[in-house]
């Protein structure tokens, strides 16, 4: 049984899935105190959230059994996501079910901005009838400006195109031939600043957005512009905007979403020319609805069926391409696990190479599979497919991916290269069609090994016996061999010989094996064949 535990105001229709099913435990604990949730936390397996938890990284330290952390919605900004990563928990998000509704609020504030609705409303029903302090603008032939064409940008440009609008749109992965498709101009930030009647922003808060709409920006704008914000709080500078409407050279603004909620500024509150929701972007019954029903079927998948799609810390794979990708994914996380101790110290450097019909597919799951396997011989359960890329960072360790489309021979083939210094390790594999996975290369040399629980890796010269003293070896300890390759380089050179064996090797057995002449090494490499590289 997976016991969920549910904050905030979250759907009960929509986590109807959730509750019927016979694996879960639904719990709703809602505008639980923050020292309250770190108490009972570490019961959960998932925790649904909307945006009033504030899910941090001392919160996390109490989570021992947290596997996934739901955001009913799109951002994440209440979640400490690199802490979560830190733990191995998978972070969720609902990204298209509040789409329509964001999209309808956005051109609901900007009508309202447009013909003073609110400030009309107030007036009227306190009981002055007053046309003449609330003369609008049409939104007829006016330039929109908007700053993030993702989903929602994208149906807002939909939508104001029906109003005769001319549309504007940045976005740092907007193509021309999008634009076109589109019917908009694409555009630069200061295009948008010059030419704009109106700016809507529709791009999440990082770093680079973060107080995007300065005093700067706003220098640069037409004046009479109006801005509509029902993205992110942070986005816009609102000193410096509420300087600018103070000024006269910004009309007005439409806010759903402020630098800290609830608002309190009454500069923002008491300004005639703003109009301020409480971040209502999302707030439909349909939308609320479908995000609840959007994680409830994504938790289901994790746990059920251990299929991934709108992590915001995980690549994305449906459960199809999972199971088609399956096999290489063992694979992977075997030859990672397999690599290191012939490198026999921690690596600084990390090469993955793809060749045939992988180069097709989408493989960073498949890279993570590697890392993940490279990683655990050092940090054992630490590490997992979501903290794989952050324990690299952390433990100072470079990676670095390439696909190739030469044929060397087998329709799908990676190579897997660690090194430190002076020193590397090398292993190619692939998967035969009716076969099943082999390893065809360790080092420089050619060989053909399945991947078994008990390997036996021997180097030694390429001299006459001594295959056959090493069988007889292992036979006097009662050691039976499955398989038996050979890989040479030149004849009476250095050469490599992997036994599959029935079981593991005491050190007697080792010891003895490396006093046989011309035997320069010998190391048992071990496999557990897990049924999936997905982390229980």
């Amino acid at each position: 049984m997976y016991k969920v535990l549910v904050t905030d105001g979250i759907s009960d229709s929509g986590l109807k899935s959730l509750y019927n099913h016979p694996n879960f435990i639904i719990v709703r604990q809602p505008t639980l105190p923050i020292e309250e949730l770190a108490k009972i936390i570490g019961e959960y397996d998932a925790l649904i959230v909307r945006s009033q938890t504030k899910v941090t990284s001392e919160l996390l330290e109490t989570a021992g059994r947290l596997h996934v952390i739901a955001r009913a919605g799109v951002g994440v900004d209440n979640i400490d996501v690199n802490a979560a990563t830190k733990k191995g928990i998978i972070v969720i998000n609902a990204p298209g079910a509040n789409t329509i509704a964001a999209t309808e609020h956005t051109l609901a504030m900007m009508l309202a901005l447009a013909r003073k609705i609110p400030q009309a409303y107030k007036v009227t029903v306190g009981g002055v009838w007053d046309r003449n302090s609330f003369k609008g603008v049409e939104l007829y032939k006016k330039y929109l400006g908007i700053i993030g064409m993702g989903k929602i940008g994208t149906e807002v440009a939909k939508r104001a195109k029906s109003f005769g609008m001319n549309i504007l749109g940045y976005d740092p992965y907007l193509s021309s031939e999008r634009a076109k498709k589109l019917g908009i101009q694409k555009a630069n930030l200061d295009t948008i600043a010059r030419e704009s009647d109106f700016i809507t922003l529709h791009t999440p808060l990082t770093n680079e957005t973060r107080n995007l709409i300065n005093e700067d920006y706003l220098n640069k704008t037409k004046k009479g512009v109006r801005f509509i914000n029902c993205a992110r709080g942070g986005i816009i500078d609102e000193k410096a905007l509420v300087n600018a409407i103070q000024s006269g050279h910004v009309a007005g603004a439409a806010l759903d979403v402020f630098s800290k909620e609830p608002v309190t500024d009454p500069e923002l509150l008491e300004n005639p020319n703003i109009i301020v929701t409480p971040h209502l972007g999302a707030s439909t019954i349909e939308a609320q609805e479908k995000v609840a029903q959007e994680v409830s079927a994504e938790i289901i998948d994790i746990f059920e069926t251990k299929s991934v799609t709108n992590a915001v810390n995980m690549p994305q794979m449906s459960g199809e391409t999972q199971q088609k990708m399956k096999p290489y994914l063992l694979l992977g996380e075997q030859i990672g696990k397999l690599v290191v101790p012939l490198l026999k110290m921690a690596p600084k450097k990390i090469e993955i190479n793809y060749f045939g019909e992988l180069i097709e597919e989408d493989t960073d799951l498949l890279t993570r599979t590697m890392v993940k396997g490279v990683l655990s011989h050092h940090l054992s359960d630490s590490v997992n497919l979501i903290n794989a890329f952050h324990l690299l960072k952390e433990q100072g360790v470079s990676y670095n991916v390439q696909k190739n489309a030469s044929n060397i021979g087998f329709a799908n083939y990676m190579e897997l290269t660690v090194s430190s210094g002076s020193h590397t390790a090398t292993i190619g594999a692939t998967v035969l069609n009716g076969y099943g996975a082999r390893i065809v290369k360790i080092n420089s040399y050619r060989i053909d090994v399945r991947p078994e629980k008990f390997m036996l890796y021997i180097k030694h010269q390429d001299i006459p016996g001594m295959i056959g003293k090493v069988g007889s070896l292992l036979g006097d300890y009662q050691i039976n061999i499955g398989t038996m390759q050979v890989g040479r380089t030149i004849v009476g050179g250095e050469a490599l010989m992997v036994l599959t064996l029935d079981k593991t090797l005491d050190a007697g057995v080792i010891d003895a094996l490396t006093k046989i002449k011309g035997l320069e090494e010998a190391q048992v490499l071990e496999l557990e064949n897990a049924d999936s590289v997905f982390p229980d």
